[in-house]
């Protein structure tokens, strides 16, 4: 579903990207792990087409991501590190203009986003930062997306919300979803997936199937 070679990205005289390496199969819960500064959201922006890369390739279900960013939106649901959750919609106007940018509107779009928000157990309680955090995930399935991208999604949650976060990811992995998580904590990821990656200093240091 991902595929990614040699892949640099450069700051001025920081390589936050040094020939990056990653492949995430379809269907995986791929774990991308690596410390703060590692090169995990960089290389997650330029995955999503938002950031540039000065070289190398980035394939999503066997089409160039960087020769046509735009193409791919439509594959890719992603869950930033921010939550970018806008205090003057209600959750209903949130998820309609999220929608809309997908070219669904009405009792369509209605339809859909009830459907996931229960499907990821969203429910008002004035929108705690879990909350916050199941709403940002559901915006982010609205299109139906192949792969879905989350960075960092479970920094700052309480144990008990963590748990059940990870619960859902579970189930949308189960129900045919590709999903890449990225995480400072090893321990958080290696119970739930399928595959890890470990990037330390803008290179893959270690991929494979978890059990291996």
């Amino acid at each position: 579903m991902l595929k990614i070679e040699n892949l640099h990205k450069i700051y001025g005289k920081y390589h936050a990207l040094s020939g990056l390496d990653m492949t995430v199969k379809e269907g995986a819960l791929y774990g991308f792990v690596g410390p703060n500064g590692a090169g995990k959201t960089t290389a997650i922006k330029i995955m999503t087409g938002l950031l540039q890369a000065e070289e190398g390739s980035v394939l999503i279900n066997g089409k160039d991501a960087l020769a046509d960013p735009d193409q791919l939106k439509s594959c890719i649901g992603y869950v930033p590190d921010f939550f970018g959750v806008y205090d003057n919609l209600t959750v209903g106007e949130y998820m309609s203009f999220f929608a809309s940018c997908y070219q669904l509107d009405g009792l369509v779009a209605r339809k859909r986003y009830t459907a996931l928000l229960e499907q990821v157990d969203f429910y008002v309680d004035g929108l705690s930062r879990g909350m916050k955090q199941r709403l940002c995930l559901a915006r982010a399935l609205i299109h139906d997306p192949q792969i879905l991208i989350l960075d960092e999604p479970t920094s700052g949650l309480d144990p008990r919300t963590r748990v059940e976060f990870k619960e859902i990811l579970e189930d949308l992995k189960f129900a045919g979803k590709t999903i890449l998580i990225s995480s400072h904590v090893l321990s958080e990821l290696s119970e739930m997936c399928t595959d890890i990656g470990i990037i330390d200093q803008g290179r893959m240091i270690l991929e494979g199937n978890i059990q291996d």
